[in-house]
């Protein structure tokens, strides 16, 4: 049921994602005004309780908070900007919570532009992927300025369970990306570890037991191991299918190795990464769950 006491949220975007996010939204008693390209997306968001709009302009209008969950950086700059953009329709005062992934440089061109339209818009990449976008258990990792995020703080509570504050506009979108950078080297070598142990004649889920309490443990050990029939709620035991897709990780290495060309830094293994899950995908394993890296070095 909803209240007055919560603000009128916009939400654009409603894929794996999104979707879960405005449900969730609804479920803690906002008032949920969604758009999106997809008609079936629309269908779901309507069944879940949310207000379906004709566009994006529609789905602000009267919108204290606006959340967009959008694929890249084109996508989010497409709906902001310009004099056709988002921002010259979002009504003063309203607050803006971007959760693409994007780059660093188009989180803080996009936050300038509303700054400039006197609004407030923090950048808040979330981690946790679709089974935490579903529990409304997500981490939100915050850029922008400690009075906007305060504000936030009611609406990312009712989607996740963790947020961090990393800096200013475009820090959430540079710590998320070190995040997934680290997740998709750890992804990768755990595949290629186990597929040793494989090699051998080792069994790979009395392998990956000893390694998810060893000095090797990590999330791809213990929640998404990459080797079928180890965990049967992983992808890898469903064909890969579902979980965080590897076209999608490919993405956040390619932004991760961007804004290191940026800064001058130096990643060699993140680089290796992205050139596994490109080989990978073209491999034609793009759109399964980044685990099914580990097939490139599996032997049939």
């Amino acid at each position: 049921m909803t209240t007055t006491s919560h603000p009128i949220v916009a939400f654009i975007g409603l894929g794996h994602m999104g979707g879960p996010m405005a449900a969730n939204l609804v479920k803690a008693g906002f008032p949920v005004q969604v758009f999106d390209l997809v008609p079936a997306a629309l269908e779901a968001a309507a069944a879940a309780g949310a207000k379906v709009a004709a566009s994006a302009i529609g789905a602000v209008k009267g919108a204290q908070v606006v959340v967009s969950m959008l694929p890249a950086s084109r996508h989010v700059e497409g709906l902001y900007l310009g004099e056709d953009g988002l921002l010259a329709q979002i009504e003063a005062g309203a607050l803006v919570i971007d959760s693409s992934t994007i780059a660093p440089a188009s989180a803080r061109k996009v936050a300038q532009a509303a700054a400039a339209r006197g609004l407030a818009m923090i950048d808040a990449p979330v981690s946790g992927g679709t089974a935490g976008a579903a529990a409304g258990t997500l981490t939100f990792i915050v850029g922008g300025e400690a009075e906007a995020l305060e504000r936030a703080r009611p609406v990312l509570s009712a989607m996740g369970k963790n947020i961090f504050h990393m800096g200013g506009a475009g820090a959430g979108q540079v710590a998320k990306l070190c995040n997934n950078m680290a997740l998709g080297v750890i992804m990768a070598a755990t595949g290629e570890a186990i597929a040793l142990g494989v090699a051998h004649g080792l069994d790979p889920a009395a392998l990956s037991q000893m390694m998810a309490v060893s000095t090797s443990r990590s999330w791809a050990t213990e929640v998404c191991n990459p080797w079928p029939g180890v965990l049967p709620n992983a992808p890898a035991s469903r064909g890969y299918e579902g979980g965080f897709g590897n076209d999608l990780m490919l993405k956040d290495l390619g932004l991760a190795a961007e804004a290191a060309l940026g800064t001058g830094a130096s990643i060699p293994l993140g680089e290796l990464a992205r050139n596994l899950y490109s080989m990978n995908s073209q491999a034609g394993r793009g759109a399964l769950d980044f685990s099914s890296v580990v097939n490139l070095v599996r032997k049939a």
